[in-house]
């Protein structure tokens, strides 16, 4: 018997085989929500399967003041910071305000199973918790009340999908408008030297 009850999905080592990105086979999203930094959401989902964000990271990101603006009674869906898939939803059998404290207590935003998206996360024997797609997450610490899922900010704030991808494309585009500006002014500027010589 697993020492991870159900609701709990027990995945097995493959999950976390080495990709192209580390255990992912895509990168991290760039432009990550509440502020989260790039590079260390990228270590932390992709090169790493034992640590974590220091605690309390959280609360030097705007994700405390989305959760304390989020009316009582609504929901926040938490992506992947690879893949843009739903992780988790919160709080769910819970307030907000109760998601937010326990949070706080441990250091990491802190989910229970009726907030787990079990379609895209899975529980490791050893208790690591990941991603279907490989992205290193967190860990089921259970407690008294269950299994808590301590899981790491920067591995859940992607955005949607296709959010992502379109974020990714405005991305793309910027860089080629920005490009092609640069190219214009240096062909108008090498006009001006040929031209007055």
């Amino acid at each position: 018997m697993s020492k991870y009850p159900p609701p709990a999905v027990i995945g097995t080592e493959d999950i976390m085989k080495p990709k192209e990105y580390g255990t992912s086979a895509v990168p991290c999203q760039k432009d990550l929500r509440w502020g989260c930094d790039y590079d260390t959401a990228n270590r932390i989902c992709n090169y790493n399967r034992h640590y974590a964000e220091h605690s309390g990271y959280f609360e030097g990101t705007t994700f405390r003041k989305e959760c304390e603006s989020t009316d009582e009674g609504k929901e926040i869906t938490f992506y992947d910071s690879n893949t843009g898939k739903p992780l988790f939803v919160a709080p769910r059998g819970r307030t907000m305000s109760q998601f937010l404290l326990e949070s706080k207590n441990h250091g990491w935003p802190s989910f229970r199973d009726q907030e787990v998206v079990w379609d895209s996360v899975r529980v490791l024997p050893d208790g690591e918790t990941v991603s279907t797609d490989g992205t290193h997450l967190g860990h089921n610490l259970p407690d008294k009340s269950g299994s808590r899922y301590c899981i790491n900010l920067v591995s859940v704030a992607g955005h949607p999908q296709r959010e992502a991808e379109n974020s990714e494309l405005r991305s793309l585009k910027k860089g080629k408008e920005e490009a092609s500006a640069e190219i214009q002014a240096k062909c108008i500027a090498l006009f001006w030297i040929i031209t007055s010589s």
